[in-house]
This record gives C-alpha cells, structure tokens and sequence, in this order.
C-alpha cells in the first residue's frame, strides 16, 4: 500500500487552484467551509449574514491564494481572512463598534470557572450572540482566535485599554447570561 503524505496532496491542490481549477478550489472549498462558517458565525448573530461573509472571505482566498508561502497550517491562513472579512462587515454594517475608551482604568481580571457541560454548544453561542458587537468582536478575537490586545487594537483600530475594557465587560455580561441560564437549567428561577 502506498501511502501519500497529506501535505503534499494540499501544496497540489493548493498549486492547481492558483491556476483557477474549478474542482481543486471546490476540493478546498468543501473542506474548510463548514469550518469558516462557524468561524464567522462567532462573530455575527445571523446565519445568512455569516454565510454571505463566507463566500467573500473564500472569494478572497482564491483570488489571494498565489501569496500563501506555505508556513503555517492552510487552515490558519484561510480563518486569519475569514477573521478579517467579518471584521470588515460588522466595520460596514455598524461603522462604530459602541465602544468607550477607559484608558485610565484598572482592570481587574475575574475568572470565574462555570460547569460548562451543563451547557450546549449552540448555548454558548447563543450568550456569545447577545453580546453588543464591540463587545462580542473582542472576545472572539482575544478568548477564541488567541489575539493580543495590542494586535486586536490595530486590528480594530481602537486603543489597547479600549480593548481590555471590552473584554473585562464582555466576560462581565457573559457571567451574568450563565448565571442566569445554569439558574434556567436547575430550575432555580
């Protein structure tokens, strides 16, 4: 049995799909796009908003594709756009991200450990949604994409203290939704 290393199977189909070959960029495509769909589901509320960002952010792919330089994972590379194309529409769509700037504030991190099995995935996402936007933009970049507060600021062009204070008050609002919710769940309300 022959065994093919994956790798090279990705740099062929990547290498074809350069060349605008339809089944190599389908092959990429239905690979990732379930992916890239929660990807950008995680930053907007509404499915067929975060499918329409998906198609722009893979129609960005392929036409960007010739600038991967093969270091780092494919994947990683293709969310950094997805990332960024959301960023860009929720830019468009509010043109303001109803954020304060607090740059004189001490933040006091509170991590409070929930039992989170109690809780459904779609639940999760769910209190995520309820979050105000800017809110929402930061936690998904510093707490799921791993972002540093100071990339997130150039990202969203706001001030590094800005982004600390939309995470301190995102993580707030997101204790008091499970609070409220694991108090829904045992009946407790």
């Amino acid at each position: 049995m022959k065994v093919i290393p994956l790798h090279l199977e990705e740099k062929k189909r990547i290498a074809l799909a350069v060349e605008y070959n339809r089944s190599a960029q389908q092959e990429i495509y239905a690979q990732f796009s379930s992916k890239m769909l929660g990807v950008c589901r995680q930053y907007i509320k509404d499915v067929h908003h975060a499918e329409d960002v998906m198609i722009s952010g893979f129609m960005k792919v392929f036409t960007q594709l010739h600038t991967f330089e093969h270091k780092g994972s494919f994947e990683g590379w293709i969310r950094r756009i997805m990332t960024y194309e959301c960023i860009d529409f929720l830019r468009v769509k509010k043109n303001n991200f109803n954020h304060q700037d607090i740059e004189d504030v001490i933040l006091v991190e509170m991590e409070t450990v929930y039992e989170m099995e109690e809780f459904s995935v779609d639940d999760i996402q769910n209190l995520i949604d309820q979050l105000p936007d800017g809110y929402k933009m930061v936690f998904n970049l510093y707490a799921i994409e791993g972002y540093k507060h100071q990339e997130i600021a150039e990202l969203l062009k706001i001030s590094e203290g800005t982004s600390k204070s939309q995470l301190s008050h995102a993580r707030k609002l997101l204790q008091q939704q499970i609070t409220v919710l694991k108090n829904t769940i045992n009946g407790t309300k």
